[in-house]
């Protein structure tokens, strides 16, 4: 060991890649590692490759490892810590993360939903230190989103995670994966403003393989017209998606994070002004919004955090059973 401290495994699990590493009890990385999703076709393959890219950290960093966080994209199970019917996931469903890293590495595992997860690391390192009701939303190719109060994860029946990018806003809106017309991430999502441009475009001078929401922020900056307009829509539905979750959950502080955040210069002060403006039954002036402290850090920080708030759970039940 290098300086005496053991670290947290942390495994973050998501639709274009899975990244392993090893983070501080203060949220540091201190190793990481990452292998592309596709090249998992089941859970026991990708239990096998996360057990050698985490003992490589491990054997890399010359530390040792006292717990392991998981957070992991879709429907999970956060008690059983099984992977769900996820649908960027195929062949993992039934997987038992946390019953086999818990076997593997003789240490204790848990695991949350990667946008709870995400949500975490935020409320414990982050813009969210502090907040008593928060939220946080990934804006990215798709919405997600987590939501704390007083430091612990909002669960509804069964532990489930609420799927709060997936509520209707406009019934004559695209149809989504999730079955649903019109919802929040298949108006405001990466995939979604994509999706629009490619489809009024009549130039058709790109290639939907190459062609991202980034393409589009870049397009916006030499002055391309209906890139300007795919940015006004993306604000509009941002700032109506705000509102709407503002007005049930009333959070103190919104953190806006996921990779659309890179260029919320361009979309994100509009969307504010649209969320102030639509949201009037709750005191919606009092919910800050802004965007997140751990970036491109979120995933593997979020997995650590999701072992760190968890054993605050345990020591608080030992506490009160004396």
């Amino acid at each position: 060991m290098t300086d005496g401290q053991d670290l947290i495994g942390a495994i973050d699990i998501g639709g274009t890649k899975v990244a392993i590493g090893l983070v501080t009890n203060d949220g540091q990385i201190r190793s990481r590692r990452s292998i592309r999703t596709d090249s998992l076709p089941s859970g026991a393959v990708a239990l096998d490759a996360i057990e050698v890219e985490l003992r490589e950290c491990l054997h890399e960093a010359a530390v040792s490892m006292s717990c392991i966080g998981i957070g992991c994209t879709g429907p999970v199970d956060p008690v059983s810590g099984v992977v769900g019917n996820v649908a960027n996931l195929p062949g993992w469903q039934g997987c038992r993360l946390v019953e086999e890293l818990a076997e593997r590495f003789s240490v204790p595992v848990a695991m949350e939903n990667d946008a709870d997860a995400a949500a975490l690391a935020e409320a414990t390192w982050g813009s969210g230190v502090g907040v008593d009701r928060f939220l946080y939303v990934t804006l990215s190719t798709g919405i997600g989103t987590g939501f704390l109060m007083q430091g612990q994860v909002y669960r509804g029946v069964e532990g489930a995670h609420p799927e709060m990018g997936h509520h209707t806003m406009d019934p004559s809106g695209p149809k989504c994966y999730c079955g649903a017309t019109g919802c929040w991430e298949s108006l405001a999502s990466g995939s979604a403003i994509k999706e629009w441009y490619l489809q009024n475009d009549r130039s058709r001078r790109f290639s939907p393989d190459s062609f991202t929401a980034e393409t589009i922020f870049e397009l916006y900056r030499t002055g391309d017209p209906l890139a300007a307009q795919a940015i006004e829509r993306l604000s509009y539905y941002v700032g109506l998606g705000l509102a709407n979750l503002t007005t049930i959950l009333v959070p103190g502080r919104i953190t806006i994070g996921g990779g659309l955040t890179l260029s919320s210069d361009l979309f994100l002060d509009r969307a504010v002004e649209i969320f102030r403006s639509s949201c009037r039954e709750v005191p919606a002036e009092k919910t800050a919004v802004r965007t997140a402290d751990l970036l491109n850090d979120v995933g593997l920080t979020g997995a650590a955090a999701v072992w760190v708030q968890r054993k605050i759970r345990i020591d608080q039940r030992k506490n009160k059973l004396g």
